[in-house]
This record gives C-alpha cells, sequence and structure tokens, in this order.
C-alpha cells in the first residue's frame, strides 16, 4: 500500500506548508516512539520526508497559497535527528538513575523477568557495543534495550558514541532520500536496511567467534602453565 494512503500521511499533508507544525509533530513522536508508543518510528519519518517532498517539488505538487513555506529537508533532518538521539540517551539516563525500580514495577515484571534480566545483563557486559547498535536498529526494543543499558551501567560515552552514529547513519540518511526522491526510493531503503540488519548480524558472528578463539587460547595457556 502506498504510504499516501495512509493515517498519519494524511492527517500530516494538511499541514504540509506550515514546517514548524511538522518539525513540533516529529519532535513528539520520535520521543513517543522512544519510550514505547506502539507507533513506527519510521512512518513519521517517511511521511515527514515525503511532505519535505511535495515542498521541494511545486510542478508535481502545487502549494495551496501563493505565500507558502516549505519543509527544509537538512532542517528535518536536523530535527528528526537530534529528537531520536535525545530520546534514546533520555531513556539511558532514567534507566542509570532509577532503572532497578522501574523494572521491578508489578507491571513490567512480564517484560524484565529476573531470568530474561539475567541474560541481558550477561549480553550487554560481553556484547555491550553490538547490543546497542542492535537496539537501535531494531524496532520493539528500542525502549526496552535502551533502559537496560542505563541500568546495567553501561558507559555513557560508548552510549553516545554507538547510538549517535547509528541515528546519524539512518535518520538523516532518510529524510533527505526521501525529500529527493520521493516515495520511489522507499524500495531501495528498504532493501538498504535489509543489507545493513545483515552486516551488523556479520559483524556480531566474527566478534563472538573472535572472542571465543582468544578464550580458547587462553584456556590452553593456563593449562600448560599448570605443573
Amino acid at each position: 500500500m502506498s504510504i499516501a494512503h495512509e493515517p498519519v500521511f494524511q492527517w500530516l499533508s494538511q499541514f504540509a506548508y506550515e514546517p514548524y507544525k511538522i518539525y513540533t509533530f516529529v519532535v513528539v513522536m520520535m520521543i513517543l516512539s522512544s519510550f514505547g508508543l506502539p507507533f513506527p518510528e519510521e512512518l513519521t519519518l517517511i511521511s515527514a520526508g515525503l511532505l519535505a517532498f511535495m515542498g521541494t517539488h511545486p510542478e508535481i505538487f502545487p502549494p495551496p497559497v501563493a505565500n507558502y513555506s516549505v519543509i527544509n529537508p537538512i532542517h528535518l533532518a536536523v530535527v528528526a535527528s537530534m529528537a531520536v538521539f535525545s530520546a534514546d540517551f533520555m531513556i539511558y539516563l532514567i534507566g542509570r538513575k532509577g532503572g532497578r525500580k522501574i523494572i521491578r514495577h508489578p507491571r513490567l515484571q512480564k517484560i524484565f523477568s529476573p531470568a530474561l534480566l539475567k541474560k541481558a545483563e550477561e549480553f550487554t557486559k560481553n556484547y555491550g557495543t553490538f547490543a546497542t547498535a542492535i537496539f537501535r536498529f531494531t524496532p520493539g526494543v528500542r525502549f526496552p534495550g535502551h533502559l537496560l543499558c542505563g541500568t546495567l551501567r553501561f558507559p555513557a560515552w560508548k552510549f553516545i558514541l554507538i547510538d549517535g552514529l547509528a541515528v546519524a547513519i539512518s535518520v538523516p540518511t532518510q529524510v533527505l532520500l526521501l525529500a529527493h526522491y520521493g516515495e520511489p526510493i522507499l524500495k531501495i531503503l528498504k532493501k538498504f536496511k535489509i543489507a545493513l540488519a545483515i552486516i551488523l548480524a556479520v559483524a556480531l558472528i566474527v566478534y563472538l567467534v573472535y572472542r571465543w578463539r582468544n578464550s580458547a587460547a587462553k584456556r590452553k595457556l593456563e593449562l600448560k602453565s599448570k605443573p
């Protein structure tokens, strides 16, 4: 189905020539999505990017009035990137300050069971770098993942670096491509996301094999050193 038929796009289209309302909507939705709102972050970015495409192609989408303002693609990319990263880091800080209390809340016990928390803690301690990147690129686990990063005291500078890099790769690229090429670019973006997921999976496997080989080598040395 075309994105033009999505309710969110149809609702936003009435503000296509009121850029500051769109920027505000993007900030609000990025924050709510990061906090677990069951509304895809990607759908907001795609809708806003296509509205920017409308504004920069008046020959295809004639504006309704003579004096009109359009969504600036660069401004939109900056606003969206800052909103996404700020929301991610906010969740990380919440986890760092009071994550244990939040996780032990009765309503969250089903999500953060003791067994799951133990596994997540071991995974984040051993593979925190990859875990942070995986959380950012995996819808549905961003909120609990970023909350756990803070709760398990994953270094703040590493979280900022990894999550910031992931945001810088995915968010502005998507917005600017949509603003320039419109809806036809979505098929290419989908393939790019699949390729990126494969690359991350391969990188994780290589890293795990590297860790395993190092551990095996250390065990052999320890056995040889024993009398």
